[in-house]
Formats: structure tokens, C-alpha cells, sequence
């Protein structure tokens, strides 16, 4: 039981080093940097070594308690920095995924809304222009036939607006949307009904994969967190400006590449274990489709409650 202990501990000292403290404490060297330099000598590597060299040979950092009051300071100040990216970090998820984002408050439910118009109106350009090259594909003569590239290229245009009619003002947002969008089309499932059940019968291996896919998302957000975190020392300090939109930039890419993996590990999850979850409610033996769905909804639905009759 010590031994088990001792390693949650060591587990839980690298996750909060890593996370929280690794990535504060370079935060924070940037706001001493930033503060000690200015707009006027931004770059001026002297110019700060000299006030670091200051700083190391005052009388009270050069004591050991000094130091340990030092190291305690910015221990602390790093943790706080890495809580505040990924609180920031959750409301940076919360608006990349805009599951609810009807009920945003104004003015952003508003322009979530034409957002969401405008992606819809794009997407179904590109669909019906798509929709000819599939037309047009079986004609007769091969010479009116268009090229497979030419196809491949409208669909990939499809693809960067969303993968399915767009329903949320992000890309990622309708790139998880899709999965249930796709599991309700084909199989009648709701994933929101059909998923917590799901989640209990799928193999140890399957729900790591995921949990990985979903922390990949977290972290991408997160670092979404640290950009704006940095950008407020632009006010004082013009090289966080770039630093910031580096952040955003890499935040941006790694939330599209992470919740087009998460979404597609939800999709092939549920195809392909819609069939045990069946078996564990009993239900007869069905290939995945609509009779599944239907028989399993039946199931999992809790039906809305009748009012009693007045007497």
C-alpha cells in the first residue's frame, strides 16, 4: 500500500511539475524580462544580464534564507501562472467546441449565430459544387468525365469548412458534432443517450485511446490559455506580441488535430461496440443499423413522465 502511495505521489509531483510549475516559471521570467526592459531596450540582452547580475548579488537573495524564500516565492508564483492557463484553457475548450453556444449570452450567442450562418451558407456552396462533380462523373463519354483530383479537391474544400452541414460556429466544434450527426444518421442513436452506457462495456484499451485523445484536446486548449495570458505583457513588452501569436497559432492547429482524432475514436468506438452494449441489455442479435439503434434507444430513453388525469 506505501509502495502504491509512493507512486501516485511521484506521479502526481511530475504532472504538477510538467504542467504547472515547467511552464510558470518560464511565464513568469518573461514578465521579469519584459518588466526590466521595456519597448525602448526590448532586446537588449546586456541590459538584462546586468540587472540579473544585480539581483544575484544583493545581500538578501545571497543568504539561505533568502534563497529559500526566493525558491518559495517562485514555486508559488509559477503554480498560480499554470492554474490561471488552464482556466483560462477551460473557457478557450468551452468556445473551440461551442457545444451550447445558443445559449451564449450577447453579444457572442449573436455572433456565434452568424458565424454559424455564414459557415453554413459556405459549406453548402462547396457541397453543390461537389455534388456536379458527382453528377457529372457518370457520364457516359469519359472525356466529360471529371478527374479524380479535381473531386478529391472539392470534397477537401468541403472538408475545411466542416465534414458534415455545419451546426457550430468552429470547425472543431462541428468535427465532434459530426460523430453524433453520423451515429444518429446511419444506426437512430443518440450519442448523448447512447454513450455512458457505451463507455461501460468498451475494452480497457479502447477507453485509454480516448482518454488520450481527450487530454490532447485539454492540453491544446490550455495552451490557448497561456496565449492570453501572454498577451497582456504586450502593453509593456512588444516581443510577447509575437510570442503570443505563436501560442495561438500552434493552440489553434493542435485543437483542430485533436478533436478530429477524438471525434473519429467516438464514431469507431460506438460502431464497433454498439453490438456488445446490445448484448449486455439483452437484446437480440442485430448487425448495426437502424433495428439496432431503434432497439437500443428503446432501451436506454427514459420516457418523459405522463401527467396524472384530472379527477
Amino acid at each position: 500500500m506505501g509502495g502504491l502511495l509512493g507512486e501516485l505521489g511521484k506521479k502526481l509531483a511530475e504532472q504538477w511539475l510538467t504542467l504547472l510549475v515547467l511552464p510558470g516559471a518560464l511565464y513568469l521570467a518573461v514578465v521579469a524580462a519584459g518588466h526590466t526592459l521595456g519597448h525602448g531596450a526590448a532586446l537588449d540582452v546586456g541590459r538584462l544580464t546586468q540587472a540579473v547580475s544585480a539581483a544575484a548579488r544583493d545581500p538578501q537573495v545571497t543568504t539561505v534564507g533568502g534563497q529559500v524564500v526566493l525558491l518559495t516565492a517562485v514555486l508559488a508564483g509559477a503554480a498560480a501562472a499554470g492554474l490561471a492557463a488552464q482556466a483560462l484553457g477551460s473557457a478557450v475548450e468551452r468556445a473551440a467546441l461551442a457545444a451550447g453556444w445558443a445559449a451564449w449570452p450577447w453579444p457572442f450567442g449573436e455572433l456565434a449565430e452568424r458565424r454559424t450562418a455564414h459557415r453554413r451558407r459556405r459549406w453548402d456552396a462547396l457541397r453543390a459544387a461537389y455534388e456536379v462533380l458527382l453528377t457529372q462523373e457518370r457520364a457516359p463519354r469519359p472525356a466529360d468525365r471529371p478527374s479524380p483530383l479535381e473531386r478529391h479537391r472539392a470534397a477537401r474544400r468541403c472538408e475545411r469548412v466542416s465534414v458534415e452541414r455545419p451546426e457550430r460556429p468552429t470547425w472543431s466544434g462541428d468535427r465532434i458534432h459530426a460523430a453524433a450527426v453520423r451515429l444518429d444518421r446511419d444506426t437512430h442513436i443518440s450519442l448523448l443517450v447512447v454513450w455512458p452506457h457505451l463507455w461501460l462495456v468498451l475494452p480497457e484499451e479502447t477507453r485509454l485511446e480516448i482518454g488520450r485523445a481527450r487530454a490532447a484536446l485539454t492540453r491544446a486548449a490550455v495552451l490557448g490559455g497561456w496565449a492570453l495570458l501572454y498577451l497582456p505583457l504586450t502593453w509593456w513588452w512588444w516581443p510577447a506580441a509575437p510570442l503570443a501569436a505563436t501560442l495561438v497559432t500552434i493552440s489553434a492547429r493542435r485543437l483542430r488535430t485533436a478533436s478530429d482524432t477524438y471525434a473519429t475514436l467516438l464514431e469507431a468506438s460506438a460502431r464497433l461496440h454498439l453490438t456488445d452494449l446490445a448484448v449486455k441489455l439483452n437484446i437480440g442479435e442485430l448487425p448495426v443499423g437502424p433495428r439496432l439503434g431503434a432497439a437500443l434507444m428503446r432501451q436506454l430513453s427514459s420516457p418523459v413522465p405522463r401527467p396524472d388525469p384530472a379527477p
